[in-house]
């Protein structure tokens, strides 16, 4: 049982590395899209990363187009605050694709525009939030997912 964790340009060190031990954690395996607003050597990912960053399965991209050529046939489900779909109905099968737009912005509108059908989003209750943390979504989602695999 296996999901795939993707980041499309990550900004905060932070983030990414929580997120790091969260797919070594839970079996799966990370894709990281640059660039990155980070150097992949930052202090702040290995000391969120902690000593786990080696064990991790990762795989970096020089490009969103370089992503989506490589794992043209994958199954993918889009998280965005822009879904319309809760993210409890995403089909979870192993190797799926997660994929999560970055911190500042969230994902690309072309990306969101090519993919209504494969959607989702992370309700929110409260006005006063715009979004989650991406490491806490990340876990949300994945979590879940292996919860309902």
């Amino acid at each position: 049982m296996a999901l795939n964790i993707v980041l499309i340009e990550p900004e905060i060190p932070n983030n990414t590395g929580n997120i790091g031990r969260l797919a070594l954690a839970s079996g799966s395996h990370l894709h990281l899209v640059k660039p990155f607003g980070f150097e992949i050597d930052d202090t702040r990912l290995k000391r969120a990363g902690l000593d786990y960053w080696q064990h991790l399965k990762v795989t970096y991209y020089d490009s969103i187009d370089e992503f989506f050529i490589k794992n043209k046939d994958a199954n993918m489900a889009f998280l965005s605050s822009h879904g319309t779909q809760h993210y409890e109905d995403i089909p979870f099968e192993d190797n799926l694709f997660l994929v999560f737009g970055k911190e500042s912005v969230g994902l690309p509108k072309y990306i969101l525009n090519d993919h209504p059908e494969a959607l989702y989003k992370i309700p929110l209750y409260s006005e006063y939030v715009r979004s989650l943390n991406l490491a806490n979504a990340v876990s949300i989602v994945v979590y879940e997912g292996l919860r309902q695999i």
